[in-house]
């Protein structure tokens, strides 16, 4: 009888260690699905100063796969909007230039998220860490300004002569790439749900997010003439109605952000105190 309980206790142990096993390798164990909620803004031609002075709502839908404990494949589709106003610059020469954009934001990215610290759902031990991210993406905009109550398309418009023989720049694509850079930190407060806080700046190759990019205007006269007035309204909407003056700059790009609070729950079950 002795023996018999041990072959039995053993037996069992080695069939829960199985099942612990299994439980924690299995795909739905390792994902989680969730989303952030919190705010998106813009840095540009027409944002130089302040870097969350134009803040509107965003939210993203996300997935993280845990590779292993430091490690996970994280995939994000997003939306939020982004704005700017020279009205709103400390800088007189800004103040004068007047120019003034919004746009809606699709963002779709995936890659990877650098735990600095062992991290494991509902685990004891390790259930906090801050992590990096670094991801590849696709995102659409599409810059709009208001004229006389109107809300024009500006790439369409064509506010620095593009589409006509006034300069050798095609119109700009609504499509374009982007590199999501993030810091953050997760905490998990029981066995499924991770909580945390997450800042994502977006490094893009496209200084037309503003619909600004050329250093100077194109005459108002001949724009007028070749493309239409409301072109002509639209790209030169200084104060002083100078033709000469400075419209951007050239040599960056603009930049935007994702950021706020992430909330994602495990799909599958899993033992908390399997190591990671």
């Amino acid at each position: 009888m002795y023996r018999f309980k041990r072959f039995f206790l053993l037996l069992t142990a080695v069939i829960c260690s199985q099942l612990v096993s299994a439980q924690k390798f299995t795909p739905k164990s390792r994902t989680e699905l969730g989303f952030l909620l919190g705010g998106s803004h813009y840095f540009g031609d027409l944002n130089q100063e302040k870097l969350f002075r134009f803040t509107s709502p965003a939210a993203q839908l996300l997935m993280r796969y845990n590779v292993h404990a430091r490690l996970a494949w994280r995939t994000n589709i997003g939306i939020g909007k982004v704005y700017g106003m020279d009205a709103k610059s400390s800088d007189p020469l800004l103040v004068n230039r007047n120019l003034s954009f919004k746009s809606i934001i699709l963002e779709a990215s995936t890659g990877v998220e650098f735990h600095y610290l062992k991290f494991q759902i509902g685990h004891r031990k390790y259930n906090f860490t801050h992590y990096i991210l670094a991801q590849i993406g696709l995102f659409y905009m599409n810059p709009k300004a208001e004229l006389n109550g109107t809300w024009y398309n500006l790439r369409d418009v064509g506010t620095e002569g593009q589409g006509t023989t006034l300069t050798d720049q095609k119109r700009y694509g609504l499509i374009q790439l982007c590199v999501p850079l993030g810091l953050g930190f997760k905490f998990s407060p029981n066995e499924r749900i991770s909580i945390g806080l997450e800042y994502g700046i977006r490094k893009t190759f496209t200084d037309y997010l503003d619909d600004v990019k050329s250093n100077t205007y194109v005459l108002k006269s001949r724009m007028a003439e070749e493309n239409s007035e409301v072109a002509a309204q639209l790209s030169n909407r200084s104060l002083d109605q100078n033709d000469y003056g400075v419209r951007g700059n050239a040599n960056t790009k603009d930049w935007y952000s994702f950021f706020g609070l992430t909330v994602t729950i495990q799909i599958g079950k899993h033992n908390p105190c399997v190591q990671p």
